[in-house]
């Protein structure tokens, strides 16, 4: 789940992180009077890249500060990770100006390998983290932290010696680092980034910019994180699927999948582009799926206008094939299918579910395997045929 960045900060700030005080603006909000000039405007949208995009302005004056909100309030900001769709401007957070001298990037994330946390810095501050790795990956200084252990003086050091940061801000640093690392673990984070970290010219770090991300499977240990979602921002079918108890993800192409697991649903959309086709979404409908849950999971898959095609992979070990079946044929019929939906079964009452398929008198099509399944549908999107009742 993500958070905008006037919210990240307020996290970091509850952890003891120095950030700057801010004011958040909404759409119908009366500009206050005791601002203060020269202030920084910042459309609150979920990507990175807002600068570029026309999202972050310096304004020296109340008269400035209105003719901004009026441009940003409705607009829709196109970044390099928002696609051509952008994201629409309805919040706006206004922070003092600072005489930035350097500027850093510094980041916290899990480290798989070693089972610990991984900081990540770099003095190539105010550049997108993977435009650096991909371009200059020698420029990213990477800091292993254990679990056991904890955050060390040593640790901070390091960071800033690679970095080229002046050992007079170490006790600010070590502030902001340990106030990072109690946040990502007591918060189940899977993603901390201030970038840019800001040395200001009278000797000062400044939080300019903050994003934080959660691993969804610990949101439900703190509730009072879910307030913080913006359904502006979400995926209007993946909020659907969640209130579903649906686990979906929108993606790029036209086959629309369902598939029960989550490694059977990664392993069908490998081998769809292995055949030259283009997954629509991920979509687990879990092993506990019922015909509602599967007539929704249709509702879904057929409200994305790209979907010309719905592959259908089923392997039943706790879901039977049985239920499914039934739950696709409700959905035909009671949502007026009008693409093909290839359908595979495998396992508990595969048989009998194959059986309701067959004599449903719906165009559903029936695959032998996993790999005919995935043949056809690649082929239909391909040729962009279309079945009608």
């Amino acid at each position: 789940m993500k958070i905008h960045e006037y919210q990240a900060k307020e996290l970091l700030a509850q952890y003891g992180v120095p950030v700057p005080k801010g004011i958040l603006l909404n759409e119908r909000d009366t500009i206050p009077d005791d601002i203060r000039f020269p202030c920084v405007v910042k459309a609150q949208i979920h990507s990175g890249g807002r600068g570029k995009a026309g999202g972050v302005r310096l304004v020296n004056s109340t008269d400035g500060l209105n003719k901004t909100a009026g441009e940003l309030f409705g607009t829709r900001l196109v970044t390099r990770q928002t696609g051509p769709e952008g994201r629409t401007v309805h919040k706006l957070l206004l922070t003092p100006a600072e005489r930035i001298k350097k500027e850093y990037y510094l980041g916290l994330m899990p480290d798989f390998e070693n089972s610990g946390l991984l900081i990540l810095a770099s003095a190539c501050g105010g550049m997108e983290i993977e435009q650096i790795a991909e371009e200059q990956p020698d420029l990213i200084f990477r800091q292993p932290v254990s679990l056991q252990i904890g955050l060390c003086d040593y640790h901070v050091r390091q960071l800033m010696e690679n970095v080229g940061m002046s050992s007079s801000l170490f006790g600010q640093m070590r502030t902001i680092l340990k106030g990072m690392v109690r946040l990502f673990l007591e918060k189940d984070c899977s993603m901390e980034e201030i970038n840019p970290l800001s040395e200001t010219e009278d000797g000062r770090i400044h939080i300019t910019d903050a994003k934080i991300t959660f691993d969804d499977n610990g949101c439900l240990r703190h509730p009072e994180l879910m307030s913080l979602m913006d359904p502006f921002e979400e995926d209007e079918k993946e909020l659907k699927a969640k209130e579903a108890g649906l686990n979906y993800i929108s993606l790029s192409g036209a086959i629309g999948c369902m598939v029960n697991g989550a490694g059977l649903a990664m392993a069908t959309m490998d081998m769809l582009e292995g055949y030259g086709g283009h997954p629509a979404n991920f979509l687990d409908v879990g092993g506990s799926a019922t015909e509602e849950r599967i007539k929704k999971a249709f509702e879904i898959l057929l409200s994305d206008e790209q979907v010309r095609v719905i592959l259908v992979n089923i392997f039943g070990g706790i879901i039977r094939c049985d239920i499914v079946a039934r739950g696709i044929l409700g959905a035909a019929k009671d949502l007026d299918v009008k693409i093909p939906v290839i359908v595979r079964l495998e396992g508990t009452d595969a048989e009998e579910g194959r059986r309701l398929l067959r004599e449903s008198g719906l165009l559903v099509i029936p695959a032998e395997n996993m790999s005919d399944a995935v043949k056809k549908a690649v082929d239909m999107e391909v040729s962009r045929i279309e079945y009608f009742d």
